[in-house]
Order: structure tokens, then sequence, then C-alpha cells
């Protein structure tokens, strides 16, 4: 069976992890903690980088800081994962979907203006496959309306818009180190990428159950107390030692990935020139992290008639998120911008194919032969 993902191993995790149980420091923002933090704020270049249990706090931390209200809107692509929008929920926004590009199959840019409204607070750019959505755009769009912009960088740890890292370029950015992610943290966990300084202090506190014990830690207060809202979002160091020991190696990642994508894609290119498939079209201003590989066919069909063929084969693939906005928690708490002419029917004909760090050129050429006996 060749897996659609395996988590990213390289050899030091279990090192790591003993050390940080000797140390016998296993709570959040230990040495570990501190380390993996300060790797963020070192090669990306932001303001701070705080760890969190999971994408989805690192995004629900965004939302308390920017103080989104009940009654606000939040602009985002409905083709996304549901803790996106759920962030915004949580504090009573309503979410205002945009279509997608089909090309990229991120927000489309030039459809944002028409959905701002009074009520409207922030734009959540989904940086999907690593790929970076228009950002310069987005960035005037936002300075025009005096909005927030928190990027939805999930898939987009080591991917660059025209030289800057993606969760450098909002006000906030979310990264994602779920075990399907390039980068992992033992099976869950995030981190919230801030880059204005305004927010730097108040995210300690809200981070720390409303507290203010980083200033204690620091020595600038004599004791601890609570000072604001806030709830627990600290990952434990084992997280952290798991992560410490891949960020070490992170070019050594990103450059097994990105060799594995071109391969694909040089693999699966005359199906493409012969009008079979589609493949991603990844522009020269942009620098992505090979977070997955897909394809598109015809239509729906044709996906889960391909998906149940591979699977024959023993090869698991995938497709990906149902838009947001057909869904029943949807409905409720979200509108459509416009017209949907791409999210709904581009998302059906997107199948992922197998992709991690260290997959064998000869388990690619495997799924490319199956693919090409479907179509020929």
């Amino acid at each position: 069976m060749i897996s659609f993902n395996i988590p990213p191993k390289v050899g030091g995790e279990i090192d790591f992890i003993t050390e940080a149980i000797e140390k016998n420091k296993l709570c959040g923002d230990g040495e570990f903690g501190k380390r993996c933090q300060a790797w963020f704020e070192e090669k990306f270049h932001c303001q701070k980088a705080l760890l969190t249990p999971s994408c989805t706090h690192a995004l629900e931390l965004a939302a308390l800081l920017i103080d989104v209200q009940p009654g606000d809107e939040v602009i985002m692509p409905s083709y996304t994962f549901v803790s996106t929008a759920n962030a915004f929920v949580l504090r009573g926004a309503k979410i205002v979907f945009v279509d997608i590009r089909p090309d990229t199959m991120n927000i489309d840019e030039k459809l944002i203006e028409q959905a701002i409204t009074s009520k409207t607070k922030a734009i959540v750019p989904v940086h999907y496959a690593g790929v970076a959505c228009e950002m310069d755009e987005i960035m005037q769009i936002a300075d025009k309306y005096s909005l927030y912009v928190i990027e939805d960088a999930a898939q987009g740890v080591m991917s660059k818009y025209k030289g800057r890292a993606l969760g450098t370029i909002g006000h906030l950015g979310a990264f994602s180190f779920h075990e399907t992610k390039n980068y992992t943290s033992g099976g869950e966990g995030g981190l919230l990428l801030i880059n204005d300084s305004v927010f730097n202090e108040r995210a300690e506190i809200l981070r720390e159950k409303g507290t203010n014990r980083s200033k204690f830690l620091r020595g600038t207060v004599d004791k601890y107390s609570w000072v604001d809202v806030g709830s627990s979002m600290l990952p434990s160091e084992l997280q952290s030692a798991y992560l410490m020991a891949q960020l070490n190696n992170a070019d050594e990642i990103n450059r097994d990935r990105l060799s594995s994508w071109q391969y694909y894609y040089n693999s699966l290119f005359s199906l493409w020139e012969s009008g079979f498939i589609e493949l991603a079209l990844i522009e020269k201003h942009l620098s992505h992290n090979a977070h997955m590989f897909y394809i598109k066919v015809k239509d729906v069909d044709e996906r889960d008639g391909l998906i149940k063929f591979l699977k024959e084969k023993n090869i698991q693939s995938v497709f990906h998120y149902v838009p947001l906005h057909s869904s029943e928690a949807g409905k409720k708490f979200s509108k459509f911008s416009g017209e949907d002419r791409f999210t709904t029917c581009e998302s059906e004909r997107l199948l992922r194919l197998p992709l991690w760090y260290g997959i064998t050129k000869n388990d690619i050429d495997r799924v490319c032969d199956e693919i090409k006996s479907y179509y020929l």
C-alpha cells in the first residue's frame, strides 16, 4: 500500500523528547519551546512567534487579538478547513466567503473589495497547498479600508511571496504542525506569527490564560495575576522537542519534498499536454514548499472513479475540502459574496496524490504509471 501521508521523521525526535523529559520541565515555553520560537523569529523575520497546541488555537488567538465582536464580518475563501472560519465564528463574527481563482485555489483578490461592508473587520487569505495568495493587492485593499489581514498559512511553512515568508506579510499569520503538514510537532501543533508589535505583549497574556505570567518569569513584575481574557494555548515541551528536531532539518525536508513534487510534475506532464488532467501552475514570483501534489480531472464522477481505481491498486488518494458555504454550519454562520463560479466546481475536480518526506521515486513512478493506465 502506498499511503497518502506518512508523518515526517528525521531521527532526532526521540532524543530531544527524552532530553525534555529528563529536564523535568514538560509544560509550555521551556527550553525547546523557546528554541523553536527563536528559530522562526530569526528565519522568517517576524516580530514574535508563539507556539500553540494547534493552528486552530493560533487562529483563535488571532481573532482575540484583533478584538472580533458579534456582528463583525470576516472575509475568506469557502475552500478551506473549518478552523479558518470557526475561529471567528466563536467570537460572534459573520463569515463572508469570496470565490477562488481556479489556477491557485486561493481567494480571488479581485473580488475582495466588493465584499467589504461597514461591518468588515478582517481579511483571511488562505495559502492553499503552500502557494501564496496575491498579498500585495490584498494588503493594499486592507490598508484602504483599515482592515486586519490574518494569513492562514497552515500549509505554507517555508513558502514565500516575492521573497517574503508566508505568514509574515499580514498583521498576523498562523502555521500548522499537524501530522499531514511538512513539519509536525508530534501529530498536532501550531504557531502564531506576529508582524505588528502592537500585539506582542497582549498575545502573551491571552495565550497564558489571560495572565501576565511571561512578565513574571522575565522579572518585570513581582507576581503574576489575571489581567485579561485568555485561554490555555501553550503546547507541551514534548511537542516542542519533536518539532525542534525537524526544524534542525528544515531545509533538507524542503528540498526532498520539492524534488518529489517536481518528479510528479515531470512524470504527469504528458497527460496534461494530452488534455486528460490539469496540473498546478506556480508563477515565478511564488516559491512554494511542495506541501501537496494535486491533479485536476474532468469532474466529480471522474475523480471518484480514479480514487476507486487507485484504491484497487493499493494507492491512497484523496479529495480535499467540501466548500464551507455548502455545509450545515456554513449556511448558518456565513454568506457567499457574489457568484460561486469556481469554488464548488473546482473543488470537485481536485485529487491529492501521495506525498511525504522520504517518498521514493519508485513509489511515485507506480502512482503515475497507474494514473496513466487509467487514461491511456
